[in-house]
């Protein structure tokens, strides 16, 4: 079986594996189809992923078809699916409470364990959803898509309010879509005016700040001094992550998309004077999931805009260096593994 290794920070090699086992009671051996690069890969790839440990395969927004079922296993093969990449323990405290993305003990295909830049996977029936008629490449998307959709669902804001996206890459494209499908008035944030731009023209976000020492004004100026109603830090930078604070109304709340080893200051009397709330956001749940795989299906999901680099597994060792080199046009790359 080919795999893309990671065998150290700064390379990649094609590696022959041994054949996967059949699998065990409740879980289910998988042809890989499509696989996406996030950000977590390039950190990986590049050595600064904080609790990693090679070599390793990457790999973890997967879409694939049943080629075998261990006993108990509903799903017949053939069948397309969509992978949650989340592997819970299921006795954990969160677990108990139907919280498996945040899991004690969770361990994230191709970052805890080896994921999908490999032929061929072996996952636990419960973390496989149907694709139906979706195609394997958008499939491949719904991952990557139900971070953000998660982190909206978390906010609790309602329709009508103001959002405030902070990073323009993948995750915080991602969480602006689901935003405007919950009806919310989304903003952009980011460093990069071609970031921007390119929001503009592929996804239709025409309402952007750029970041710097006016990014404060231009939040106060957008909305008559109010701050936004609800923000969404997803730029995985801890001084951004600070900032952010400010930019939230009175009233609001702050969702952290994205997690830093740092630790994040803030005033407290600002905090408080605001009452606003402070949200963290993990990972996704099967509902995410669904509501991805709904909203592509009902055509209020871009996917053509979002992908725009495309690769093979072979051609990947060459490509995911330079894509983690030149980010310009880059929102979503797909590894093709199978037909």
């Amino acid at each position: 079986m080919k795999a893309v290794l990671c065998p150290e920070p700064g390379r990649l090699e094609i590696v022959e594996r041994p054949a996967l086992p059949t699998p065990p009671e409740g879980w289910v051996r998988l042809a890989v189809s499509h696989v996406g690069i996030c950000g977590t890969d390039y950190h990986i790839f590049e050595g600064k992923h904080p609790f990693l440990e090679y070599p390793r395969v990457m790999g973890h927004e997967i879409s694939a078809t049943v080629l075998e079922a261990g006993p108990g296993v509903a799903l017949k093969r053939g069948t397309p699916v969509i992978v949650n990449p989340y592997l819970s323990c299921g006795t954990c405290v969160a677990c108990r409470q139907g919280k498996p993305n945040c899991c004690t003990a969770i361990k994230v295909l191709g970052v805890h364990t080896d994921g999908a830049f490999c032929e061929e996977i072996l996952v636990p029936e419960a973390n496989l959803y149907p694709a139906g008629d979706l195609s394997l490449e958008a499939a491949a998307t719904v991952e990557f898509l139900a971070i953000g959709a998660h982190a909206v669902r978390r906010s609790l804001a309602p329709s009508g309010v103001r959002a405030l996206v902070i990073g323009a890459g993948p995750i915080g494209l991602g969480t602006a879509i689901f935003s405007r499908i919950a009806g919310h008035a989304v903003t952009l944030l980011d460093a990069s005016a071609e970031r921007l731009d390119m929001a503009a023209d592929r996804l239709g976000f025409a309402s952007g700040i750029l970041a710097g020492d006016g990014a404060l004004d231009a939040v106060l100026s957008a909305t008559g001094g109010d701050g936004f109603d609800v923000v969404f830090d997803a730029t995985g930078y801890g001084g951004s992550m600070e900032k952010s604070f400010s930019f939230v109304a009175h009233g609001g709340a702050l969702v952290f998309v994205s997690v830093v080893k740092d630790e994040i200051r803030f005033s407290d009397p600002e905090f408080h004077k605001r009452e606003m709330m402070l949200i963290g956001s993990r990972n996704a749940t099967r509902v995410d999931f669904e509501h991805v795989a709904a909203s592509i299906r009902a055509g209020h999901v871009p996917i053509d805009q979002l992908i725009t680099h495309r690769t093979t597994l072979e051609r990947a060792v060459d490509d995911l260096p330079r894509w983690a080199r030149e980010k310009a046009g880059l929102i979503k790359a797909v590894i093709q593994v199978s037909p």
